[in-house]
């Protein structure tokens, strides 16, 4: 059989081109007369730049000067292709950048992200995509748009420091963003609007570090610096749009440059010409590292199974972990978990555990 082996990374222990590969070696353990191709996806978040560069024999990487969460210098890649740019937003102010210790979304900033999309914005760029998952800020993409040339100012005329703590305490916005008539895409399957308990905030704020008063705090600034930019910038309405909270509301500050939002999952999936490769396999494998109700909710798992299943080829899942037990368009889900016993002992051998769990598979599979 053909194997094509399509999955995301395993976040916190391997990126999908690991374990795609981990899925490939175990696999033809089992079943040597096999041939396994393996096509690692990403649905916005981290892997996102590095999917692409695969996918895009034409694209080039182009690596800037900028800073993390907290402002420090780091240098981050992006693609150019043509007059389209791709960005991972993660690369600038993504939770891997900070140790456990040092998150906290009330001082986190999305400024460095805003020089990299600057960058893409001055070297030409006429489109830019941006992949919006993994971040540690709550900010509502306050600091891109002052890197991009908008000033943020309180009662008293000072620029508002950085992060998402301080956006209650802004009264005016000054300035224009400099983007030269740019198109703008949010590339997100988080649906989540910039509010409430479903929220940027309430969400994924405690994963960023944020708990207790906090979370209450966070809310209250990002409420009111929203009306203040609905109002100032348009549109109104902005926060309620489905994926205005994601990335800590950088889909918010996204729709207010008038950019949109597109499934990241489709956009990769389009990009490496997932369809074609399923026409050609016998068995579709796709994976992340904790399949749950929300991944068959457009998440890259479920682009990749509702693929399988419109050419009729058989798709399985493999996890880390997974309290999904079946669905329509799976022929079967399986977890390291469960194989090894534990999520502590799968986090602790995950590459190990991955290959394990396909090897017993693919012995047991039934064409």
């Amino acid at each position: 059989m053909r194997i094509l082996i399509a999955p995301d990374k395993f976040a916190g222990t391997m990126s999908a081109a690991e374990a795609a590969d981990a899925v490939a070696a175990g696999w033809l353990r089992g079943r040597p007369e096999d041939t396994a191709v393996t096509l690692p996806l990403a649905d916005g978040g981290p892997g996102f730049v590095d999917v692409l560069a695969h996918a895009l024999p034409s694209a080039v990487r182009r690596t800037v000067e900028t800073c993390d969460p907290l402002g420090r210098p780091v240098k981050a890649d992006y693609l150019r292709d043509g007059e389209t740019a791709y960005i991972e937003s993660a690369a600038a102010c993504g939770l891997h950048l900070l140790e456990a210790t040092e998150r906290d979304p009330r001082r986190t900033t999305t400024y460095g992200l805003g020089l990299i999309v600057a960058d893409a914005v001055e070297t030409g760029a006429r489109r830019i995509v941006v992949g919006l998952g993994g971040s540690a800020t709550n900010d509502a993409g306050a600091g891109m748009l002052t890197a991009l040339g908008l000033t943020l100012l309180d009662s008293t005329g000072a620029a508002l420091p950085y992060g998402g703590g301080v956006l209650s305490a802004c009264t005016e916005i000054e300035g224009h963003a400099r983007t030269r008539g740019v198109e703008f895409i949010a590339a997100t399957d988080v649906d989540s609007p910039l509010l409430g308990p479903h929220g940027a905030t309430y969400m994924f704020g405690p994963q960023k570090g944020a708990s207790g008063n906090a979370l209450p705090f966070l809310e209250m600034s990002l409420s009111s610096f929203a009306e203040l930019a609905e109002r100032r910038l348009g549109p109104v309405g902005a926060s309620e749009l489905p994926g205005a909270g994601a990335a800590g509301g950088l889909g918010f500050a996204f729709f207010l440059l008038g950019g949109h939002r597109e499934s990241g999952a489709r956009l990769t999936c389009d990009a490496v010409g997932l369809d074609a490769q399923i026409a050609e396999a016998d068995l579709v494998i796709t994976g992340e590292g904790s399949f749950d109700a929300q991944s068959l909710r457009g998440k890259l798992a479920a682009e990749v199974a509702s693929g399988a299943s419109a050419h009729g080829k058989p798709c399985l899942v493999m996890a880390g972990r997974s309290d999904v037990d079946a669905h329509p368009d799976l022929a079967g889900v399986h977890s390291v978990t469960d194989l090894l016993g534990s999520p502590e002992a799968a986090m602790r051998e995950p590459v190990q555990g991955l290959t394990s769990l396909a090897e017993k598979v693919a012995k047991g599979w039934q064409e």
